[in-house]
């Protein structure tokens, strides 16, 4: 038996399996993927992230990939309008993130199993019995569900995940080259209509992130993303003629969700992450705040691994995170409210949904 198995390995889980490993507890870490993905997604670290990784070990390796500051150039109608210097954070993919945390984590000894899918959870006093999908059971003192946004932990829980959501996409995202345009600056053009269009160099690679209004057919419905469709989507507001977008290796669709568990503790079993909440990506709270979670189910844990464990010890946890859940809900719905207005005027960009109200 394992004193912590963590059904997840994204930044959350695996920055609780190093806190956790580097505390000398045994941890097992499990995902249904069969390998790690190269997808830059969430891609800023905020300074509550950068002091725990600081901690575990990876703020040099990451430091020496990502970019401290970055200049958003933004565009109104196919215009330059002005450049914004920024510096919040560190500017890096999450592949990259999870890459480092993998490598610390293989230094503590632990290897993150892929291939072994959660179908099933059981507990009792004692601990928690993990059945996966091919049959093998895994028993554990604790399980941490640090599975996403469609957890698949907290749905054999039955916690509800209560809030709202749009059916359509609100953006497409990818990962593409496009030869000729400056790295030097994220290029965020927009329109009066409010659409528009950023690219944003990710360090380290050839590639920048896409971001875009989605494009729509005739009936003005969302068209699904593509190569071709970023393509049309960048000739239209970008105006910038011999650019063309090539190799992604990154095609998604992004919805609006504001959504959190009501509850983050049954029994043995936590959740962390997107797993417990869901939020609008403006301010680029979201990766940020599941770190965050991770370091306070680290603290949590290993209390309860090394001390008395009382049930006031096991409900720290949600008792902490629960209340900052919702309001990270809160304040990234409004700013991804105001960052939709604010783009309407020129030179304005997404550095308004890093601004507190």
């Amino acid at each position: 038996m394992t004193d912590v198995l963590i059904a997840g390995s994204g930044p959350t889980g695996l920055t609780l399996a190093c806190d956790l490993a580097q505390r000398g507890i045994a941890v097992r870490v499990i995902d249904r993927r069969t390998e790690p993905h190269r997808e830059s997604r969430g891609k800023g670290l905020l300074p509550g992230s950068l002091e725990i990784f600081q901690e575990l070990g990876v703020l040099e390796t990451l430091a020496a990939t990502g970019s401290g500051s970055v200049v958003l150039r933004k565009y109104f109608d196919g215009e330059h309008i002005n450049d914004t210097p920024t510096a919040a954070g560190l500017l890096i993919g999450q592949w990259q993130i999870e890459e480092a945390l993998r490598d610390r984590l293989a230094e503590l000894g632990v290897r993150v199993e892929y291939g072994a899918e959660l179908a099933a959870i059981t507990q009792n006093e004692a601990g928690v019995r993990a059945e996966l999908a091919d049959g093998t059971v895994i028993g554990a003192r604790y399980l941490a569900g640090c599975d996403g946004g469609r957890s698949t932990t907290r749905k054999l829980l039955g916690i509800p995940f209560e809030g709202s959501g749009e059916e359509e996409p609100a953006m497409v995202l990818g990962d593409v080259g496009a030869p000729g345009l400056s790295r030097d600056v994220w290029h965020q053009w927009f329109t009066s209509e409010g659409s528009g269009i950023l690219l944003c160099p990710m360090p380290g690679t050839d590639s920048f992130q896409l971001q875009a209004s989605p494009e729509r057919d005739e009936q003005g419905e969302p068209l699904p993303p593509s190569l071709e469709s970023f393509q049309r989507l960048f000739d239209r507001h970008a105006r910038v003629p011999g650019i063309r977008l090539t190799d992604p290796t990154w095609i998604s669709a992004w919805r609006v969700n504001v959504r959190m568990a009501t509850r983050i503790r049954e029994g043995r079993v936590f959740l962390a992450g997107d797993a417990a909440h869901v939020q609008p990506i403006a301010g680029g709270l979201g990766m940020n705040t599941g770190i965050q979670d991770a370091a306070a189910l680290g603290r949590t844990l290993a209390a309860a691994l090394t001390g008395p464990a009382g049930e006031e010890v096991l409900d720290r946890y949600q008792q902490e995170r629960l209340p900052v859940a919702a309001e990270v809900l809160a304040d990234t719905a409004e700013r991804y409210e105001r960052v939709r207005a604010a783009v309407r005027t020129p030179g304005q960009g997404t550095e308004v949904g890093m601004e507190r109200a």
